[in-house]
């Protein structure tokens, strides 16, 4: 074999992937067609994301703490409101418990993954590059890619993103459909310092979300993930920027004083999907070739992350009994690991979509006395909270921050 895997998507779940097999000393070719001259441009990605603080702990296991320290911006506290109206949850870590997590710019997270990458002994970084054909059978994987070298593996992962051709190719079926939903992401100062709280603002057109980042040369700053109806998406990412500055402001009711400097804004429609399986002969799904899910509680990334820890780990001790990487031992002991997890992560977050957006008073007043009743039992805001961490489950042992 030329490599050990090959990992079809270099993004921040593949890539993530290629480094935790590097630290414990198993070989990767990551293939994607996209060119970094355009990936790693400052205005590619204006999306932020939350780090669990579980995550958060493989990310240092694989060496990528020095490459990003300084440059995120703990989560100190969580808020949770139906729109404006009293009553909010509070979600606050005890004092030696450390944040919830951080919050950091993808382009950032994108940056480093890709310098550590190029930097690693046993990844194969090969961008601007596609398989035009990859045949799996009893004795490994061959990929045939477009500039007519072939690679060979013991196992094929799969890290295309929601849309992968590989996983359809394969003949797994997936469950999905639309929210009628449009996130709008990007990022503005604010006059007041954020404290490091993020907020979760529920309305009935989809929750408006304010992430706290670092502040810069102007000022304090958030990151913002605001769900409106489908048709409103294209119309409000495209309003000038006072006038989207004074819609925000609206549904903030100024608690951080007056808005400024924003930054670039997309919109992009919202979906659930989810796989019936992730492997097959000598193939493994992970990220959002899996699952993808409404970024309600901002895990989208992390249940990727919780991906890598579980298949390296699982690929790790395999290698170490001498087992064949697309082992169907190893492939089976993933399925059952990630699949229970990913669907409860799935299906609560679709509940709390469909729960929240229903309008009406009556339906405003039940949220608000879910909320409330949350605040009142220890035990419940703590599973919470644990969820909110990524520790929730059979920790792999990268997410406790240790090697396998």
């Amino acid at each position: 074999m030329d490599t050990d895997v090959i990992i079809l998507g270099g993004g921040l779940v593949g890539a993530t992937l290629a480094l935790a097999l590097d630290a414990h000393g198993l070989s990767s070719t990551v293939i994607d067609p996209a060119d970094p001259a355009v990936t790693l441009a400052p205005g590619f990605d204006g999306r932020a994301s939350a780090v669990a603080s579980a995550s958060g702990r493989m990310l240092a296991a694989i060496g990528l703490s020095d490459r990003i320290a300084g440059q995120g911006c703990p989560i100190a506290q969580i808020r949770v409101s139906d729109g404006l109206e009293p009553g909010a949850l509070d979600f606050v870590p005890d004092a030696d418990d450390g944040a919830l997590g951080v919050m950091y710019e993808n382009k950032l997270i994108r940056r480093a993954l890709f310098d550590a990458a190029t930097a690693a002994a046993h990844v194969d970084l090969r961008m601007k590059t596609r398989a035009t054909t990859v045949e799996r059978g009893p004795h490994g994987v061959v990929a045939t890619l477009d500039d007519g070298s072939t690679v060979r593996a013991g196992l094929l992962v799969v890290a295309e993103g929601r849309h992968s051709p590989t996983r359809k190719a394969a003949g797994i079926n997936v469950a999905q459909w639309k929210y009628d939903h449009a996130a709008i992401v990007g990022a503005f100062h604010h006059e007041r310092p954020h404290e490091n709280v993020a907020f979760e603002i529920f309305y009935p057109a989809g929750p408006f979300a304010l992430l706290p980042l670092i502040d810069d040369e102007i000022g304090h700053r958030s990151a913002i993930v605001w769900s409106v109806d489908a048709e409103h998406g294209p119309g409000l990412a495209k309003l000038s920027d006072r006038g989207f500055l004074a819609e925000a402001e609206k549904r903030m009711g100024g608690f951080l004083g007056p808005l400024s400097a924003p930054s670039p804004r997309a919109s992009y429609p919202l979906g659930f999907h989810h796989a019936a399986r992730v492997t097959a002969e000598r193939l493994v799904l992970v990220g959002d070739a899996a699952h993808g899910i409404h970024p309600i509680a901002g895990q989208g990334l992390n249940l990727g992350f919780r991906d890598v820890a579980a298949l390296a780990e699982v690929l790790v001790e395999g290698k170490r009994l001498g087992l064949d990487m697309g082992d169907a031992q190893l492939l089976s002991r993933y399925e059952r690991w990630r699949g229970l997890d990913t669907l409860a992560v799935s299906v609560a977050t679709d509940t709390l979509t469909r729960l929240f957006g229903i309008p009406g008073r009556t339906a405003s007043a039940v949220r608000r006395a879910g909320i409330s009743a949350v605040n009142a039992i220890p035990p419940l805001k703590a599973r919470f909270m644990a969820e909110a961490r990524g520790e929730s489950g059979n920790l792999p042992k990268l997410l406790q921050g240790m090697v396998v």
